[in-house]
């Protein structure tokens, strides 16, 4: 072969290659960010406040993709009605993830994402749908830990947990919007769930902030789909957000998160907190108005409360708003779960770069605090509730992550088979008092 007949053939190999590349990555470019595709937009003619939460609204059909790629697994994607962190109606996307192959009687589990972010493009359905952004990469790695359930005939619904907003860390709202995503899935001809399908929640971090409220709001938000609820698995729990706000101050990993929740927690409750920062604080504010968690790991070491509010308020604790819209988030006091939990809290911080040995607060994973989960745990055991606990002494945020999850492969199975829910209950040790912040 001549140098010339191999120089052409290599070219139109690497120009073959070339395009193979731009046409999978143009496939995942050409799924429409959900501000600008229409099936995210309701356009009927009833009212929404007149419709039920959980009605289902649009339904459509997708590839599950990884990375771009589609793969041949059916997905169902529903628009439905929701409700917001104030009550108010609003439409949300879930996503129904169903295996090849289901033996024997239909099994869901509602697995609620870590997506964290302030920038809706990062929802769970973009990612499932082919859209391709930084913080939806999150969604992708969490492929590996639905796989499991899918491979034993589980159904998967992923929601967009923080709204069509971002309303990250606005704990009652990731609550309903799960719920509903549930209820959207069974109201769902296209998906076609047996009527008595069951169903476990299950999240880790900001997917136990969903998972949580879900748990404590069905039995008053969502009855009917309260009876059909095995059994809940958490892990890093966001129990009371005014004592995590302290915890991570200063840190060298997760310090970034203090300011991205005040955008999440102000845009959810449609309240202003600029004007109690200083100019440093409300630049910070503006930037991450689109923020996702990977845009502020480790990228604000050392960041306090102090360096990004006005003197006056020295502690968020001073600004009354904050005080009230703080208390409305502690967990446990929208209600008690009727199924077992099972919870996974880890306790080696230091490793993650937060110190936990400031007063009240005690040992945390870097960003979750033990002590207030533990209290957590106790306070639905003294309510009835099958809770086993478990706290990783050694390991922070990340690595508790890895115990959890095949943990919660095993209570799962266990919670659908029937068998009867373990509780260690008398076991767990005093925590930190979970009181709401007297009013300044």
């Amino acid at each position: 072969m001549s140098e010339t007949k191999h120089t052409n053939r290599r070219r139109a190999a690497l120009m073959a290659a070339s395009l193979a590349i731009a046409g999978a990555a143009g496939s995942a470019q050409a799924r429409l960010a959900p501000g600008d595709d229409p099936f995210y937009q309701y356009t009927g003619d009833t009212p929404l406040e007149n419709i039920a939460p959980g009605t289902v609204l649009k339904t459509r059909t997708v590839p599950y993709h990884v990375v771009g790629f589609a793969l041949p697994i059916k997905t169902t994607q529903l628009l439905y009605r929701s409700t917001g962190q104030l009550g108010q109606p609003t439409v949300n996307v879930t996503s129904v993830i169903q295996p090849v192959f289901a033996l024997g009687r239909q099994k869901l589990i509602s697995y609620q994402s870590f997506y964290d972010s302030l920038n809706p493009d990062d929802e769970p359905s973009y990612a499932i749908s082919g859209g391709l952004t930084l913080g939806g990469l999150i969604l992708n790695v969490e492929t590996a830990l639905i796989a499991p359930f899918l491979s034993q005939g589980y159904s998967i619904v992923i929601s967009d947990t923080q709204g069509q907003r971002a309303n990250f860390a606005a704990g009652r709202e990731y609550g309903m919007n799960t719920l509903d995503s549930v209820r959207a899935t069974f109201n769902s001809p296209a998906v076609g769930l047996a009527g008595d399908t069951k169903v476990a929640l299950v999240g880790y971090s900001g997917g136990a902030i969903a998972t949580e409220w879900a748990a404590e709001l069905a039995p008053s938000y969502a009855p009917d789909i309260d009876r059909r609820i095995v059994g809940s698995s958490m892990g890093g729990v966001l129990v009371h957000p005014a004592h995590n706000l302290h915890y991570v101050d200063g840190s060298a990993v997760w310090a970034g998160i203090m300011p991205m929740a005040i955008v999440g927690v102000s845009r959810s409750f449609q309240v202003d907190l600029t004007p109690y920062l200083n100019d440093y604080g409300k630049q910070l504010s503006e930037r991450l108005q689109k923020a996702s968690i990977i845009n502020v790991l480790a990228q604000y070491p050392g960041l306090t409360w102090a360096s990004i509010a006005k003197p006056e308020y020295a502690t968020p604790e001073r600004i009354p708003v904050f005080v009230e819209l703080a208390n409305d988030l502690i967990m446990g006091t929208g209600g008690t779960p009727s199924a077992p939990l099972l919870i996974r809290q880890g306790a080696g911080g230091e490793l993650e770069g937060t110190l936990g040995n400031k007063p009240g607060i005690g040992r945390g994973d870097g960003v979750m605090i033990a002590g207030d989960v533990r209290t957590l745990a106790r306070d639905y055991c003294a309510r009835g509730v099958k809770v086993q606990y478990g706290q990783s002494e050694l390991l922070s945020h990340v690595g508790a992550a890895a115990a959890w999850i095949p943990e919660t492969l095993v209570w799962v199975n266990d919670r659908f088979a029937g068998r009867a829910a373990p509780q260690n209950c008398a076991n767990i040790a005093p925590g930190n008092p979970l009181d709401p912040i007297p009013a300044p």
